[in-house]
């Protein structure tokens, strides 16, 4: 589900800068941001989308699992796992000022759509329900431990918190159902 929820968002952006720009200079493609070697994974003059960080929503949580009856047995499907992706967004630019150029279409973009749902966007998987960004605003420290943490140099770039990706196992655990009861009173 992950994937899925990355190659949504390039589509999205991808559609957004060819309206914009007229040509599929600066594509946006899913993509580690360095190689092995540290050198840059994103093509030249391209923006890259990485899924950096993973976390666990725990404010909507479920704990229960769901118990139902089917076909006359008893179906226990565990919670689902709801995820918050941090996602960067990198250009890869010859000129500087063409990497900013479309990094501020990346912001203007998710500005202007930061919630995504079935009905305003069809082709948004209907396992996902719905996603909606945030920007993070990182400090100083926090951007080097990023780039440090992915292995090279800062490229003109921003990071959007993705909220809620759901997780769920699609094999139930199934068992027999109980129909009676058996209690032994002890009188006195």
């Amino acid at each position: 589900m992950l994937d899925v929820a990355l190659v949504f968002l390039v589509k999205s952006v991808n559609a957004y800068l060819a309206s914009r720009t007229g040509s599929s200079l600066g594509e946006v493609q899913p993509s580690r941001i360095v190689d092995d070697a540290g050198k840059w994974a994103i093509p030249e003059d391209r923006l890259g989308a990485a899924i950096i960080s993973v976390e666990e929503e725990r404010v909507f949580k479920s704990h229960l699992p769901e118990a139902t009856l089917v076909n006359g047995r008893h179906v226990v499907v565990e919670p689902e796992l709801k995820l918050n992706l941090h996602v960067l967004f990198a250009a890869n630019f010859r000129q500087y000022d063409q990497a900013l150029r479309y990094v501020s279409y990346v912001l203007m973009y998710f500005q202007a759509h930061p919630v995504f749902t079935q009905r305003e966007s069809p082709g948004l998987d209907e396992r996902i329900g719905k996603l909606t960004l945030e920007l993070q605003s990182l400090t100083y420290e926090q951007l080097n431990q990023v780039w440090a943490f992915i292995g090279g140099k800062q490229l003109p770039s921003v990071i959007y918190k993705v909220r809620m990706v759901a997780l769920q196992d699609q094999e139930p655990a199934i068992g027999v159902p109980v129909t009676r009861i058996d209690a032994e009173v002890h009188g006195r």
